[in-house]
Parts: C-alpha cells; sequence; structure tokens
C-alpha cells in the first residue's frame, strides 16, 4: 500500500464505526424510504448497464440503507473521518475506494476503473472532498468518460435531519422520519471536449432532483445558493 493511502486506525475508529453501523440499521429500520426513479434510469439498472451514482456531498449519510447489497462502490476520503464510513461499508455489501480528486486521485481513478470491472457500480459526491459546495468538480466526468459509462444524478432530502458545521454542511439523519430519493436524467461524457457541457448538466440535474425530493419531504425548495 502507498503510504499516502494508509490511515491510522485506532480504537475509536473500531468503535466508532461499529455504533454507526448499528445507527444506520436503525435508521433504515425506523425511515421510510421513497424512491422516484426515471424510467430510463430504470431500466438501466433492470438491463445490467454499468452506472455511476452521483449525489451531493451533505447528502450520502443515509445512502448506505437505501442502496444496501446492490454492489455500489463509494469513493471515500483518505482523511481520518472517511475510515469510519470505509470500514461500515462492507456490512452493507459495499466496497470503499480510498482517495478523491484533490488527494490520491489517480490511484483512486485506477482502484474505481478495477471496481467497475469486477461489477461493482462507483458511487461519487462531485462537490466533495472539498467544495465548492454544490459544484461538480471534473474527477466524475474523467470517470465516465474513461468507463462509457453514464451518470445517474441521485438527489435526496431527509424530513428528520441537523446539519453540523462543516463545509458542505453535512445533513445528518434522524430516525422516524422518512427519505425521498430522485433520480434524473443520465449524463453521458464522450470526450474531455464534453466536459463544460456534462458538468452544467449534472449540477442542473443535482439541484433539480434534491428540489424535488425536498418538496416531497419538507415541502420546501432546495437553496443551491446556501449550505
Amino acid at each position: 500500500m502507498h503510504p499516502e493511502e494508509q490511515t491510522p486506525v485506532s480504537w475509536k475508529h473500531i468503535i466508532g464505526s461499529t455504533l454507526a453501523w448499528w445507527y444506520t440499521v436503525f435508521l433504515g429500520w425506523t425511515t421510510r424510504i421513497y424512491w422516484f426513479k426515471t424510467q430510463e434510469a430504470q431500466a438501466l439498472e433492470n438491463n445490467g448497464q454499468g452506472l455511476i451514482y452521483a449525489a451531493w456531498h451533505n447528502q450520502q449519510l443515509f445512502l448506505l440503507y437505501p442502496y444496501k447489497n446492490q454492489q455500489i462502490a463509494p469513493l471515500i476520503s483518505q482523511s481520518s473521518d472517511g475510515e469510519y464510513i470505509a470500514r461500515v461499508l462492507p456490512h452493507f455489501g459495499m466496497i470503499a475506494v480510498r482517495g478523491s480528486t484533490t488527494r490520491g486521485g489517480a490511484r483512486a481513478l485506477i482502484k474505481l476503473l478495477q471496481a467497475a470491472r469486477k461489477g461493482y457500480r462507483p458511487m461519487l459526491t462531485p462537490d466533495g472532498p472539498r467544495g465548492p459546495i454544490y459544484t461538480v468538480q471534473p474527477g466524475i466526468l474523467f470517470l465516465a468518460k474513461k468507463l462509457g459509462w453514464p451518470i445517474i444524478p441521485v438527489g435526496t432530502a431527509l424530513s428528520h435531519k441537523f446539519k453540523v458545521g462543516s463545509w458542505d454542511k453535512m445533513r445528518v439523519p434522524l430516525p422516524f422520519g422518512k427519505t425521498a430519493l430522485t433520480y434524473g436524467k443520465a449524463i453521458w461524457v464522450k470526450s474531455e471536449e464534453d466536459f463544460p457541457r456534462a458538468a452544467q448538466e449534472l449540477q442542473a440535474e443535482l439541484n433539480r432532483c434534491s428540489d424535488a425530493s425536498e418538496m416531497f419531504c419538507n415541502q420546501k425548495h432546495f437553496d443551491s445558493t446556501q449550505g
């Protein structure tokens, strides 16, 4: 393992990830999950087409339970905080690919390609790991071009949550609420010259789908100008 990929693991990671696992399961049991998939995305999923899922960084914490056992390969930060999530993923039938567009990006891309060729569908947060919030970075576009797979935007919302003071105002889910996962149109990336168009479309679709989910869960519009 390359030195940059090593994350020191402490007893805090072991205990914290175990608690996070049980809390996520508890959330899954007590949260009503509503899917709003396009016919296009449903057909692609059913046909076994390779897909790349995209969601905004602050919407990721309640994606594990809905996607359990679906052979998903999320891209997880190499930070100490990322270690907690990485240790939880195998409990939900997922594998963690460690890295980001700003640290270990080339190695992360290689590992995502390897995971995809083993039958896993990558899941990325295109504004991660450090923002700017709600702004698509090019890493996911490189992956889509290399694989020749479409990106499926997924906008989510939670009725019961609180925000933390991170750069992305992370949504932390609370039990006994509901969540909506709204799919947008598939985004295909043919070449690097296609990146500006694809980034604009992906950003617009993620915001539109987030708005639809927010309206369903909270009867208010999604505000992409705020965290």
